[in-house]
């Protein structure tokens, strides 16, 4: 607790609220969803930490899951606004997640860093979960190769090569085994807005003894047809 309230202090703004709104947003993200453990990264009571994630939600950048854990809102994982994607994204990764029988993602690129804006889980059995609002790294994965391709080389310590995301570039689709966690493989394929720039990448993940050593041959056109559906529309 005494970590949770230095951290608060060295973070102050001397506006009290707004501060303890910031502390709320980045112990979600922190992974902080539950109301049990927003009390306790924050050190704020449980009815300020209730009363506080219940604005942001009504304010968008904090939602509820079903099961009632908090995630970031989609003011927040957004970078583009007004794009439409993440109203077009669930349904789209729902029938990805039936047609592969593989949990599917869309990630949008924030800074060095990637984040899970949109999922569809599967209700059962082995999978590959990502909560949406999880940060992962640029340097491990297909969907971090995907929105590298397009924009930049591999960044220092990267799982893979300059020459894996030129691959990426002429086939169009990325795949990954063990990459980012062990036993877990992906294939991710690139979103295009209106201008045709990557802005984000649609993925299924699972277990590698599922997906196989060659997952894209399983999966790629079906995640590359999912991809196609999230563009932007040109009109």
């Amino acid at each position: 607790m005494l970590g949770c309230q230095y951290r608060y202090v060295e973070h102050t703004s001397g506006v009290g609220v707004l501060d303890k709104v910031v502390l709320v947003l980045d112990a979600v993200q922190g992974g902080a969803h539950t109301l049990a453990a927003l009390t306790d990264t924050t050190g704020l009571s449980r009815a300020t930490a209730h009363r506080l994630a219940v604005a942001l939600e009504v304010h968008r950048m904090l939602r509820r899951e079903p099961d009632g854990r908090w995630q970031l809102g989609p003011r927040l994982l957004a970078p583009t606004v007004g794009d439409g994607l993440l109203e077009r994204a669930g349904a789209v990764l729902q029938r990805l997640r039936d047609a592969t029988g593989e949990s599917a993602q869309l990630y949008r690129r924030l800074g060095d860093q990637r984040v899970c804006v949109a999922a569809a889980d599967l209700g059962s059995g082995l999978r590959d979960t990502v909560p949406v609002g999880t940060t992962l790294s640029m340097t491990a994965g297909s969907a971090a190769q995907v929105l590298l391709a397009w924009s930049g080389d591999a960044p220092t310590g990267a799982a893979f090569t300059g020459r894996v995301l030129a691959e990426v570039r002429r086939r169009g689709w990325a795949h990954s085994v063990a990459e980012r966690v062990q036993g877990v493989a992906s294939v991710s394929a690139p979103v295009r807005g209106r201008d045709g720039a990557v802005v984000a990448a649609v993925s299924v993940s699972g277990p590698a003894d599922r997906m196989t050593r060659s997952p894209g041959r399983l999966h790629a056109a079906a995640v590359c047809a999912a991809a196609q559906e999230l563009r932007a529309p040109l009109d």
